[in-house]
């Protein structure tokens, strides 16, 4: 019964959230679900997308909808690693180090064109993103909680940028698009911002401590033998395909988990069903694996449907 209390509530805040960002974003409720999810989940999310799709403005409505400190930081080739994490600067008046934090420092945390960076400075980010601390000098440091990095990239632009190694794309839990709007969107988006920014205009409707709350419940969604057994098969799937070089590794595995679980707590269900994981499987699933390329003529996104589609659908009771 207090499991059932806690996902209600979970649900109606989740809903508040997603109130709230859509007077700033039209029509990607679908997206604001599977990021709140990936969030809740205790993970981080890079949306790659064309320019002008309101990949940072997502992430700026997210943070103005929570009682969070908010950073930013714009990747550029001549970013150092410590303009992220910050450095040990000499105060000459009082003889010693001092710590100035970096950016990173925050709850909400957007990287705005991540792959502009260099290598060195993407890696800067790895250690919060997995561990939620940042080691500067040989001393570690922990990241606010909640703490939640949004991540984005252009996927046609190459000149200048530097793709990120699959070791760092492997720390997100998801990797999501916005997509294009539909003409009546379009039309809406028009009458919206015509005379004003919605944005300026947003207030929290849920702060930090809540989040926190809400992410220890949804480790707590219930998730049937049969579920689990489909969840691991789909896996497994994926290791012995023939069109990939390289399936999901158990990191993988439990982030999948993980977000299946809120994703559920999201729809107001204290239990995980097969539809949840089909659900976020691409999402979850699709930019952890490698194909061989250009020569299969198949996407991870069309490997993954031909799995889920071969991989058997549990029938019976998953429910608590």
């Amino acid at each position: 019964m207090e499991l059932e209390i806690k996902v209600a509530e979970i649900a109606r805040k989740t809903e508040a959230i997603r109130r709230n960002v859509s007077k700033v974003i039209i029509g990607k409720e679908a997206v604001l679900q599977k990021l709140m999810a990936a969030f809740l989940a205790g993970g981080n999310v890079l949306l790659e997308d064309m320019p002008g799709t309101g990949k940072t403005m997502m992430a700026k409505a997210l943070a103005a909808s929570l009682d969070a400190e908010f950073g930013r930081i714009q990747f550029t080739p001549d970013l150092l690693p410590s303009d992220v994490t910050g450095l040990n600067i000499y105060r000459q008046d009082q003889g010693k180090f001092e710590f100035s934090p970096g950016p990173a420092f925050c709850n909400i945390l957007l990287a705005d064109e991540i792959n502009r960076a260099t290598p060195r400075t993407q890696s800067s980010l790895l250690e919060c993103m997995e561990e939620h601390q940042i080691t500067v000098d040989g001393v570690s440091r922990h990241m606010k909680e909640p703490f939640f990095l949004i991540a984005t990239q252009n996927p046609v632009e190459t000149t200048g940028t530097y793709p990120l190694p699959e070791a760092q794309i492997d720390r997100f839990a998801m990797q999501l698009s916005m997509g294009y709007p539909t003409p009546e969107e379009e039309l809406m988006i028009i009458d919206r911002y015509r005379e004003e920014m919605p944005l300026q205009e947003l207030e929290p409707v849920c702060s930090c401590d809540e989040i926190i709350d809400m992410q220890k419940t949804c480790r707590k969604i219930f998730v049937s033998d049969s579920v689990k057994k489909y969840l691991v098969q789909i896996i497994q799937a994926t290791r012995e395909s023939s069109s990939l070089m390289m399936g999901v590794n158990p990191r993988g595995t439990l982030s999948y988990l993980h977000c299946v679980q809120a994703y559920a707590a999201i729809q107001g269900r204290e239990f995980v069903t097969p539809d949840d994981v089909k659900e976020l499987c691409i999402p979850v699933l699709g930019h952890r694996i490698l194909s061989y390329g250009a020569g299969t003529g198949e996407s991870a996104e069309e490997i993954l449907r031909e799995i889920l589609n071969s991989v058997p659908v549990p029938t019976e009771d998953w429910k608590m």
